[in-house]
């Protein structure tokens, strides 16, 4: 499937969660057997060549996109996880929202010293939360070379602020406004 039938696959639901927000929901997109799986193939193409030597995804739909990267890769799975959802000592990263804070966290053993772990996500905002996920990999020992995601919204600037962190950024389809 070429990216635009892809990107046709995205439900956008207005003023949802509040008004003026267009939200791009994956739920259509996960549930078409062939969108998915083009999809992840997408994502795998474009990490695959980065060297990763594992892929992490933030709660929750990156663990959808994420855990199924991994497996097609024969690679580790990291989850980065919300607060408390671990029942071992974690590592965390706090890190601001537009309207608040919220909190990442991980297994500190799940990465070794130097290993090359890249980021997969179903969607790039304003990148806050990506961020903080390389930050909390990097905090743990991993290097974090790409992170790709399935939807970008360019608007809101996260592709850049990512990239100013020494990570490149490859996302397969772009929505404009937020």
């Amino acid at each position: 499937m070429t990216p635009a039938e892809l990107k046709a696959l995205v439900r956008t639901v207005p003023d949802f969660p509040k008004s003026g927000i267009q939200f791009r929901d994956i739920t259509t997109l996960v549930g078409h057997g062939e969108g998915f799986r083009a999809s992840v193939d997408w994502l795998v193409e474009r990490v695959a060549d980065s060297g990763a030597q594992a892929i992490a995804g933030m709660e929750a739909r990156g663990f959808i996109f994420g855990a199924a990267s991994a497996s097609a890769l024969g690679l580790p799975f990291i989850p980065i996880r919300k607060p408390g959802k671990l029942p071992i000592a974690t590592i965390g990263v706090d890190y601001a929202l537009e309207y608040g804070a919220d909190r990442l966290e991980m297994d500190p053993t799940s990465v070794a010293a130097g290993q090359q772990v890249a980021i997969v996500d179903d969607l790039l905002a304003t990148g806050g939360t990506a961020c903080a996920a390389a930050e909390l990999l990097r905090k743990a020992g991993a290097s974090v070379p790409v992170a790709a995601f399935v939807i970008d919204l360019p608007d809101l600037g996260g592709a850049k602020r990512l990239e100013a962190t020494g990570v490149q950024v490859r996302s397969l389809m772009e929505f404009e406004g937020d």
